[in-house]
């Protein structure tokens, strides 16, 4: 069992959401406390109001359950809940924690206030979920020791503790489980100018030279993630080294970004690959997401999680009980005549 929370081993998609290696090694430009934290102005609030009432009456946060898109930054708020409480944080993740024994040997090992935090929880055993049960409402763990008509199981004390809970995908956390939560909040897609703020903090922890207007170019092709916003912040500097004097300007970014194939809104191939399937293989749809996962080589949950939040977001795609369709704003980005336009150009040239 890892304690490390598993992230992409693909390095190519530098607008993909999903953690990469050199998002890990970059802990430094996190924020530490809450008032450095940018965006998720509710979230904020609501988890300044919940620390400090637990503070004041000397207990632990309840348990804390984030979701949303990657990127957002569930795993920074955790690490932050930890330090405004000033206890420790043990991290793992759905996938590392295989059997009960695993769960158990986490829990065991926590003492009073601590925090555990468990990104991608809705990928848990359902075995190791049902340990969890009594752990999160009682401070208890069951455990069964030998097997068949001989198996006993005993209870254990544990000292009270946070669960913080991260996903991607809240509607596959059984209802149990998610009813455990006594905080739940939804991670959303960044504004402009909080991008700018984090690009902005970024270069200044980096000692990167940035204008104005080039850190705007940067954010509007972010995707409304900070994780998005850092990596291309760095490989523009890269761009910006060899290829200028340093300093990040507009020139730079648009050069760099098109030479890394990034458009104006944030798109990269892989997302003009899956628009393309569903408008030149599929007509523009209704197509089902298991057949697009088949036409461009993708896993279902990738394109779930991944492609879809965003370009739900700018709006080029809908989600139909039938399948997806392709927008009109869609075909426009991509410069393709839509069906009923290249109908009526056909009609109009044989009169």
């Amino acid at each position: 069992m890892s304690d490390e929370v598993p992230v992409s081993m693909d390095p190519e998609r530098l607008v993909a959401g999903k953690s990469q290696i050199e998002d890990v090694r970059e802990v430094q430009l996190r924020p530490r406390r809450l008032d450095e934290f940018v965006g998720q102005k509710t979230i904020k609030h609501n988890l300044g109001v919940f620390i400090d009432a637990a503070r004041q009456r000397g207990e632990n946060v309840e348990h804390v359950l984030l979701y949303g898109p990657p990127g957002l930054g569930k795993t920074t708020l955790a690490n932050i809940i930890a330090a405004e409480m000033q206890v420790n944080i043990k991290t793992t993740s759905g996938p590392a924690i295989e059997r009960p024994g695993d769960l158990a040997a986490i829990l065991t090992n926590l003492e009073a206030g601590d925090i555990l935090f468990i990104d991608e929880i809705h990928r848990l055993n359902r075995a190791v979920e049902e340990v969890l049960y009594p752990a999160l409402e009682d401070y208890e763990l069951d455990i069964m020791i030998g097997k068949g008509p001989s198996a006993r199981s005993i209870r254990l004390d544990l000292p009270p503790f946070t669960l913080i809970g991260a996903t991607t995908r809240v509607g596959m956390l059984s209802a149990p489980l998610r009813d455990r939560f006594g905080i739940i909040e939804r991670m959303e897609f960044y504004e402009q100018d909080e991008l700018m703020q984090i690009i902005n903090r970024t270069a200044s922890l980096l000692n990167i030279a940035i204008e104005a207007a080039a850190a705007d170019q940067v954010a509007r092709r972010s995707r409304g993630t900070p994780r998005i916003a850092n990596r291309i912040l760095k490989r523009v500097r890269d761009w910006a080294q060899v290829k200028a004097d340093g300093s990040i300007t507009i020139p730079v970014v648009q050069d760099a970004l098109a030479a890394l194939r990034v458009d104006e809104l944030g798109l990269d191939d892989t997302d003009r690959r899956y628009l393309q399937a569903i408008i030149q293989k599929f007509s523009g749809g209704p197509v089902g997401v298991d057949t697009i996962s088949a036409s461009i080589s993708e896993e279902r949950d990738t394109i779930e999680d991944v492609y879809e939040p965003y370009l739900m977001q700018l709006g080029f795609i809908d989600r139909t009980p039938r399948g997806r369709c392709a927008t009109m704003a869609a075909y426009v980005h991509l410069g393709i005549t839509p069906p009923q336009q290249a109908n009526s150009a056909q009609q109009t040239a044989l009169f």
